[in-house]
Formats: structure tokens, C-alpha cells, sequence
């Protein structure tokens, strides 16, 4: 396979010439570097890259070009090579447009001109963005082919567990003459779909997520046995805890069940979260999360699901669903919530071939002039109508209520007011679903008078309730009767601490029933559910770590 590429575009010549030059002098020896002149010509050359199969692992543009600026071609370069590191280069006076550019485009870095010497001032920041860019999936699985059938739940698991751990993969129905030819070679058949082959010609038949994980380079077993802090669960609250802890010096492993990000992984566009004025995916903002936790030293451990909990003594023993055991001073429980099942008739067997939990950005491109339904009245409901209503004629919101008011944000239901495509269903539940080989049909039924009409419909998606997953913990910790974790001063009731608090002290604001470990995020009792709340009680929950370990 040819050199990863660093593409570096500039309309002055000369500066094109130097920026390349100083380019190859550092990294010749292992990168391609590839210079354009214009922002639709380097856009020709990565769809000439991206056709090939080649990796681009920086892109560098000048803010200043005449057909497209620099902010222009990099949002429309996010297309093609998503995981690739973005730089704007600009002269002084244009630091405020660099500055606004990243949020626009999630740029990495900006670097003024001149960047003389470059040892200063252009080495460390594209070494730092190709170390970054190297540690990602794209870099060790490129290449990577998935072929299944169109409506199999078993090939659209696979599908989703790569799209939401941001590994590139190319998706191939088996029934296609390329499908068919990479199963011949691969020595399979249209029975052993899902297939996925690696570009080292490793190929694995039906796997498991572990086994997914490993081909793809995340890790899956800890590096030790013992740390300061282990942290359970991978979404805003424990990329949070995990970016703190390990930058200050903690032994930090974090341990996510599925992909880190949770629930606001799969948002397609966050527009309230503090700092980001143009919005931001939850892809972007997991992913930006995950290289600041690794960047700081933490391990993050994907497909391994914890479903024990013991008291050692002054450690904290965590047992994994193999039977493996992880030991830690403290804990920290951040394993938020998951959609509630919607109990109609038909649904559960048609999951995954038309029914799907949660917003799915890799079924979205397939609803191209179709119609949608979608499930629920809440934040997570109304971003998924937005994102499919680029893709769909029309996108169906039902909701129980009379209005979106109780559960929505404004933001959220000013777009939707003004969005053609949308149409809000209020009364409006789902009684039944059917199909074949996948769902075709419908039954809606009016909340309030029990009338019932039947709809064409092959795509549904469900966003309702929170569940917290903490059965795990019964008996354990301390639970209200949802399941969600009690912490701090809720477990002091009338003056009286926990039973089988061991301690003189009352428990600490984001502690459990269980010293030494802490609830953050949508798993506990009473918090707030949005992204920058987790994430502040993930970075608290350090705070309160730290205080517990010095009182050791």
C-alpha cells in the first residue's frame, strides 16, 4: 500500500513550494506529500485518493483562495477522509476566521505565516497531528470490506459497531458481483455473511464485537492489573473522568461496554453544548474526547462488559464478563442509560431490518426519497429528524403528548417548526409492526381515542425512556427504584448515613453507598440529562477521587 498522503493546498506558488518542501524534508521517508493549487483541484485529487483506497492523514489549506477558501475545502474534504487531521494556514490579520473554523469544521490547529523555522513552529504541530491520526482505526484498517445482506440484522450489528467506534469500513452487499467475488476468495458463501476482511486478507465469518475490536486495533485486554481509577463507561461523563484523572497523574482505565460516546456518540448534531456556536456531531466531539484521554495517558478498553462489583478491602475489584477481574483504588460508574424496548407486537422481530434503537448514521444515506418514522419527543428524537430529514421525503415524529414543549429544547423545536420536511404526530403511538424480510407496515394508533390506521413504513427508529443498565449492581450499591445510582447527600436520610457505611463522614457529593466509588452522568439519581452536565460530573467525580485517596 502507498504512503499515507499529506495534502498541502495554497494559490501562491511560492508558498505552496515551501510548505511542500518543508514537508518532505521531515516526513519524506514516510508520507506522500501532495500539493494543489486551487480548493476544487485538491478536492479532485482526494477523490482520485479515496477511489485508489489511499490514506490521507493531514490536509493544510490556505485561508485565503479565490475559487474556495481554505474553511470551505476542508468542510467539504470532512466528506472523503473524515479522520484526517485539518490545518488552516493563515496570515495574522486572519486569526479570528482560524479561530471560528474550529468549530465550523473541527479544525485540529492553525499555524500563522510564516511558520520560520519549522522546527518550531510546523514540526511539533504536524507531529502531534500525525501521531494523533496514526493512533486512530483508519490508519491500521484502511482497507477494511464488510459484506452482508441488505436486511440482516446480524450484518447491520456489525455495520454499526465499526461506524460508532469511527473505523472506516466499505460496505458490499453479497449478492453483488463484487461481494460475491471478495466471499469467493475469502472461501465463504452468501450463508457466512456478515464477512469482514482486513487489508492483511484476515477475514472473520458472523464475528464478535471483540473479535471486530481486535481485528481492528482497539485494545480489548488492560495493560495492568492494578490503577488508581477505573472507569466504567465510555460517554461524555466518562471521557470526562478519564481525560481528568489521567491528566492529573492517575492511573486511568477506562472500560466501555460498546463504543465510547454512549448515546451522544450517535447525535448527529449538537448545537447546545458550550463552545461549539455552529454545533458539533457527537462523532466529532467523542472522537476529539477519546485522543484527549489517550493523548494523557489513560487505556480505554472497548467490548468488555463489567458485571461485578466487589469491596476488597481498600481496593476496588471489578469483574469483567469473562470471569477476569480489574482491581482500582476508586471507581468510577459512568455507564449512563439505554433506550427503553417499545413493546409492540412485530417490532422485536424486525430489529435491525427496519427497527433500530437510537439514531443510526449509517442507515441514514439508505433513506433516500423514503419515509421515516421516528419514536419519541426528547432532544436525541428531534437532532435524529433533522438529520434524516436531508436524507428522506419525510420524516414522521410520533409523540404521546399533545406538543414537544415538556421534553424538547427551543432550539430543537424552532428547527423542526420550519423544517417541510418534518411532521410532528402528537396522540400518536406505535401498536404494532410487520413484514418479511423486513419491516413494510405500520399500526398507529391514537392515544386518546384507541383509533388505529396502518402506514407503509420500512424505516423506524426508537428513542424512548432511559434505562439505566445497573442490575449488575444490586445489592451492591445503593439504587432508587428506577435502577438509577443514589449518591451523596440523597443517601443520608434523616441524619442517618448508608447502611454499612464504614466511614466517620457523610458521603462525598458524587459518591455511592460504596466509598471509594462514584456515580457521573445520566447513570445517577436526579442528574441532569445533558452532555455538559456529564461531562462536569465526570470531571468532579476526580476531584472527589482525589479527596477520597488523600483521606486513605
Amino acid at each position: 500500500m502507498a504512503n499515507p498522503v499529506i495534502l498541502t493546498i495554497d494559490d501562491d506558488p511560492a508558498v505552496s513550494r515551501a510548505v511542500a518542501r518543508d514537508m518532505r524534508r521531515r516526513y519524506g521517508d514516510r508520507y506522500r506529500v501532495v500539493r494543489a493549487g486551487s480548493g476544487p483541484s485538491a478536492l479532485e485529487t482526494l477523490r482520485e485518493l479515496k477511489l485508489r483506497g489511499e490514506q490521507v492523514a493531514v490536509l493544510v489549506a490556505d485561508y485565503r483562495m479565490p475559487e474556495m477558501t481554505g474553511i470551505e475545502f476542508l468542510e467539504a474534504a470532512m466528506d472523503l477522509f473524515p479522520a484526517a487531521r485539518r490545518v488552516l494556514l493563515t496570515a495574522y490579520a486572519d486569526t479570528d476566521a482560524a479561530i471560528d473554523a474550529i468549530n465550523l469544521v473541527d479544525l485540529d490547529h492553525y499555524l500563522l505565516k510564516p511558520w520560520h523555522p519549522p522546527e518550531e513552529k510546523l514540526y511539533p504541530v504536524v507531529d502531534t497531528l500525525l501521531d494523533a491520526w496514526t493512533a486512530t482505526p483508519e490508519a491500521a484498517a484502511a482497507e477494511l470490506r464488510v459484506v452482508g445482506h441488505r436486511w440482516s440484522a446480524p450484518s447491520f450489528a456489525v455495520r454499526d459497531f465499526l461506524a460508532r467506534n469511527l473505523v472506516p469500513y466499505r460496505w458490499l452487499l453479497a449478492d453483488d458481483p463484487e461481494g460475491a467475488r471478495l466471499l469467493n476468495a475469502a472461501g465463504a458463501t452468501a450463508e457466512d455473511v456478515p464477512v469482514v476482511i482486513a487489508p492483511d486478507g484476515r477475514h472473520l465469518s458472523h464475528p464478535t464485537e471483540a473479535d471486530l475490536a481486535t481485528l481492528v486495533g482497539l485494545r480489548v485486554a488492560p495493560a495492568e492489573e492494578f490503577y488508581d481509577l477505573v472507569v466504567v463507561g465510555g460517554g461524555p461523563a466518562g471521557l470526562g473522568a478519564a481525560v481528568y484523572g489521567a491528566s492529573e497523574g492517575l492511573r486511568t482505565v477506562l472500560v466501555e461496554r460498546r463504543a465510547t460516546g454512549g448515546q451522544a456518540g450517535q447525535s448527529s448534531r449538537i448545537e447546545n453544548y458550550l463552545g461549539f456556536p455552529e454545533g458539533v456531531s457527537g462523532a466529532q466531539l467523542t472522537d476529539r474526547a477519546r485522543r484527549q484521554a489517550l493523548k494523557f495517558g489513560a487505556e480505554l478498553l472497548t467490548t468488555r462488559d463489567v458485571t461485578g462489583l466487589t469491596d476488597a478491602g481498600s481496593a476496588r475489584l471489578l469483574t469483567f464478563g469473562d470471569g477476569s477481574t480489574i482491581a482500582a483504588h476508586a471507581v468510577v460508574l459512568a455507564t449512563g442509560v439505554s433506550y427503553r424496548v417499545l413493546d409492540a407486537p412485530g417490532l422485536a422481530e424486525l430489529t435491525g431490518r427496519g427497527v433500530f434503537y437510537g439514531s443510526t448514521a449509517t442507515e441514514a444515506p439508505s433513506c433516500v426519497d423514503q419515509e421515516v418514522y421516528i419514536v419519541g419527543g426528547a432532544n436525541s428524537a428531534g437532532q435524529a429528524a433533522v438529520h434524516f430529514s436531508r436524507y428522506a421525503t419525510r420524516v414522521h415524529l410520533l409523540i404521546r403528548g399533545a406538543d414537544l414543549t415538556a421534553s424538547m429544547s427551543r432550539y430543537l423545536i424552532d428547527q423542526l417548526d420550519r423544517n417541510d420536511r418534518v411532521v410532528v404526530h402528537p396522540h400518536t403511538v406505535v401498536a404494532a409492526g410487520s413484514g418479511g424480510e423486513h419491516l413494510e407496515r405500520l399500526t398507529l394508533a391514537d392515544g386518546r381515542t384507541g383509533e388505529t390506521r396502518e402506514v407503509d413504513a420500512s424505516w423506524l427508529f426508537i428513542f424512548i425512556g432511559a434505562q439505566p443498565r445497573t442490575d449488575w449492581l444490586d445489592g451492591v450499591l445503593v439504587r432508587d427504584e428506577r435502577g438509577f445510582v443514589v449518591t451523596g447527600p440523597d443517601l443520608v436520610a434523616g441524619g442517618r448515613r448508608p447502611p454499612g457505611w464504614p466511614l466517620a463522614r457523610d458521603p462525598y457529593h458524587l459518591e455511592t453507598s460504596l466509598p471509594g466509588v462514584f456515580a457521573a452522568g445520566d447513570v445517577r439519581a436526579e442528574s441532569v440529562k445533558r452532555v455538559a452536565s456529564a461531562v462536569g460530573e465526570g470531571a468532579m467525580a476526580v476531584s472527589l477521587v482525589h479527596r477520597y485517596l488523600e483521606s486513605q
